[in-house]
């Protein structure tokens, strides 16, 4: 009998544990309690610091968190903003410029811009990358290069920047806690928790006001509050702050610039439904926006307006598809953003399983106009048949580009004419109704009401985040087409087949020399809206849908 012998113990598997890193990553989280969901927010943390994440931090990370380096990587690996660097890669340059390369960006010679940087800036300096879109499409071509956002970026003027170290987050003008409560700010809050607005009050006054959420899915806000208030507590809030649709920046304008209305709005819907937490989750890509909060929540805070810990400020890593309200969810927890399956809805089981209430930006920033001034009057902004007013991103070939506060219901030649009229030497050829999503229209149907549902649906478009991106004569609907499907592409989630590989087949056919195959495409079309999980896929391909029925001869 020939007795094998026993191989000898050579140690643990896997990488092994750098002592160096490790200490370094005890001493970047101090006392944070080591959860699970703030998995991101350390990523964060290293990635700020070094500059990267490297495997023996990724390593490190892990230990400290008593999580496997698998579960690590994989959310790492998940989202855009962070640079995960394997054993034997080169770190990246040390300052990264980041070139928007989306609709709006692209309309203003964002890819000349590109082209430009790559062959003047010193690689072993410099990283230039293309970037999806930024919520600077007013101000295109958008870049950011450091923390510093630039708007009507120019290459010269970047690389001077590079040199003097131009590269920190710039913290625009805004009406600070200070100043929002010497024009009344907060007591509005008060009267609601001493009782003199009664949740059922307020509910109804929403209700009567048509105030609709205006992150684009347009759910009614009272309806949802008393949906979410009749499921049993702990019950928790979120505020989607990831407004990541190509042409949308009416978010970062209002907390920008008079970001307590928003809070104020959202803690008096916190009492209305006994939300314990407000969870806000904000893009990476707003840089002065997350630097502005993080100080007028601990104002707040310090002022004994909210408790500690109360309002919970969560930043996003580069991902659109955590605009996905259950996505957004996940990587609050610390996840990858994959959408969820429903039911149930968030409103029942949402953020770590209790009953929660997601809203956007603007809808709160109403709030506290409409318990002041009346729900009529705020109904009687609209048109008839639309109730209220609505800000609108817009962006493109226009004069001025920008927020533009206009009634529900109104056409994109009356908002054209708000933006003082098409730039000189265009002539008003096409639309994004509502961003990338909502799909592209021709400059005949004009004359469309803006809003959810109505008409504008029955043409297969939808007004969505109400980012409305205008083309003339001189764009192609096809190059436009394209452009759009390869942010989906970028931006898919990769978590059901339709949406993962129908985008990225959509592009490659409509790339293809000579006409494109129109059977192929609409097969993929169907597909894609009855299969894929969430929206992304059910609505990316719209923008093909109308260029093969309204824009033939760009094909």
């Amino acid at each position: 009998m020939i007795v094998q012998e026993r191989r000898r113990d050579r140690g643990p598997k896997g990488r092994s544990l750098d002592d160096a890193a490790f200490a370094d990553v005890q001493a970047l989280l101090g006392t944070l309690p080591r959860r699970r969901d703030l998995l991101i927010e350390f990523l964060h943390l290293i990635q700020d610091r070094y500059g990267c994440l490297s495997a023996r931090h990724v390593r490190a990370l892990a230990e400290a968190m008593r999580l496997s380096q698998a579960e690590v990587y994989e959310v790492a690996s998940f989202y855009d903003h962070f640079d995960v660097v394997k054993e034997g890669e080169a770190e990246p340059a040390p300052l990264t410029i980041r070139v928007c390369d989306s609709i709006s960006c692209m309309l203003a010679g964002s890819e000349r811009l590109f082209s430009e940087l790559v062959v003047a800036a010193d690689p072993a300096a410099i990283r230039v990358v293309r970037a999806p879109c930024m919520g600077r499409c007013a101000g295109a071509p958008a870049v950011r290069i450091g923390d510093r956002e630039v708007d009507h970026a120019k290459t010269e003027h970047l690389l001077t920047m590079a040199l003097t170290g131009e590269t920190q987050v710039l913290i625009p003008a805004y009406a600070n806690l200070d100043v929002y409560r010497a024009s009344g700010g907060y007591d509005l809050l008060q009267k609601v928790r001493s009782g003199v607005y009664p949740a059922e009050t307020l509910i109804a006054t929403m209700q009567d006001a048509g105030l609709r959420g205006l992150g684009g899915a347009g759910f009614p806000t009272g309806k949802k509050w008393e949906i979410v208030r009749s499921f049993p507590s702990p019950r928790l809030m979120s505020i989607n702050g990831d407004e990541g649709e190509p042409g949308t920046f009416k978010d970062r304008y209002y907390l920008e610039t008079d970001p307590h209305r928003t809070l104020e709005g959202a803690l008096i819907a916190a009492d209305v439904v006994g939300a314990e937490r407000i969870y806000f989750y904000v893009r990476d890509e707003y840089p002065a926006v997350l630097n502005i909060l993080r100080n007028e929540i601990a104002a707040l805070q310090t002022a004994k307006i909210t408790r500690p810990g109360f309002i919970e400020l969560r930043r996003g890593a580069g991902a659109y598809i955590c605009g996905e309200e259950s996505a957004m969810l996940e990587s609050i927890e610390g996840k990858r953003g994959l959408p969820r399956n429903r039911p149930p809805y968030i409103a029942e089981v949402g953020l770590f399983g209790r009953p929660t209430l997601n809203h956007n930006v603007e809808t709160l920033w109403w709030v506290r106009d409409i318990v002041e001034k009346g729900a009529a009057w705020f109904a009687g902004l609209g048109k008839p048949d639309h109730p209220g007013v609505r800000s609108w991103s817009v962006s493109g070939r226009v004069r001025n580009p920008g927020v533009k506060l206009a009634a529900a219901g109104v056409t994109v030649r009356e908002l054209i004419e708000l933006c003082g009229g098409m730039r000189e030497g265009h002539v008003f050829k096409a639309y994004l109704p509502g961003g990338a999503s909502g799909g592209i229209l021709p400059a005949s149907m004009g004359d469309i009401p803006l809003d959810f549902g109505g008409e504008l649906a029955k043409h297969g478009a939808f007004v969505g985040s109400h980012a409305v991106v205008v083309f003339s004569e001189h764009d192609s609907a096809k190059a436009a087409t394209l452009n759009l499907l390869k942010f989906f592409k970028h931006e898919s989630c990769g978590q059901c087949t339709p949406c993962r590989e129908g985008t990225g087949k959509m592009v490659s056919l409509l790339q293809t020399q000579g006409s494109p195959d129109e059977r192929a495409l609409r097969d993929l079309e169907t597909v894609m809206r009855d299969a894929s999980i969430c929206g992304l896929g059910q609505a990316a391909p719209n923008p093909l849908n109308h260029l093969l029925t309204h824009f033939r001869e760009d094909l």
